[in-house]
């Protein structure tokens, strides 16, 4: 197994045990509350109809249902994009018991293989999910699909992981991170300022966050710079 392959198979095993443990919007993981960022900046769209979003790494809905809430009575269309069946499942399930499964698309892909068609999205949202596409070029790469397929006056909301340890809490030692991209913060923003150095800057802004994760009952501290980096087309 490569090593994309390995970091991927063991974040399937994670992200699945974390959806099977805990429900979405139920208090006790990052699951309960979408991100408040994201939901902000949907002022932006007050009073549209039509709004077409596109969730990437959407999970098991975290952030696409509440979106889908707001927008259901305005023939709006959230598409959301995963790796993981399990997820996606998950998350027609809820979509259903949100009485917005009508408003949901769901599309099983890895983010850097998946099309986005050009100038078709109001809004796209891509949270902790671009670090998992399989390298740097393809990073880029999604990246400069993202603004094709923004249309003019378009928003993209990104959060980013950079700069990531991996700390065992019984041992400290430090592990390999198990991400496919793992890059310095200040080249991370300075790779994300250059594409989109022609549109307007909403956010800039980066976190330190420190959480304990169980990965094959081995407790670790995960540790990262988190990236928030919104722009308008």
């Amino acid at each position: 197994m490569n090593r994309i392959d390995h970091i991927r198979h063991e974040e399937k095993k994670y992200h699945d045990l974390c959806y099977e443990q805990y429900k979405l919007f139920e208090t006790g993981s990052w699951l309960y509350k979408p991100v408040n960022t994201v939901m902000d900046l949907m002022d932006y769209f007050e009073g549209q109809n039509f709004l077409q979003v596109l969730d990437l790494g959407s999970g098991v809905g975290r952030n696409s249902i509440p979106i889908a809430q707001k927008i259901q009575n305005a023939s709006g269309t959230v598409t959301c994009v995963d790796l993981l069946d399990s997820a996606l499942t998950k998350l027609q399930i809820y979509s259903k018991e949100h009485d917005v499964f009508e408003v949901i698309k769901t599309e099983q892909a890895a983010i850097e293989n998946y099309y986005i068609q050009p100038d078709i999205f109001d809004y796209i949202v891509a949270i902790s999910s671009l670090e998992h596409v399989q390298s740097e070029e393809d990073l880029k790469n999604v990246l400069h699909s993202m603004k094709k397929g923004t249309k003019t006056g378009g928003i993209n909301c990104l959060i980013i992981n950079s700069n990531i340890q991996e700390i065992d809490l019984h041992t400290k030692e430090e592990l390999d991170a198990l991400i496919e991209i793992n890059l310095p913060t200040e080249h991370m923003i300075y790779l994300l300022k250059s594409i989109y150095k022609e549109w307007q800057e909403i956010k800039v802004e980066i976190k330190e966050i420190a959480y304990n994760i169980v990965r094959n009952e081995r407790h670790i501290q995960l540790k990262t710079n988190a990236i928030t980096f919104v722009v308008q087309k």
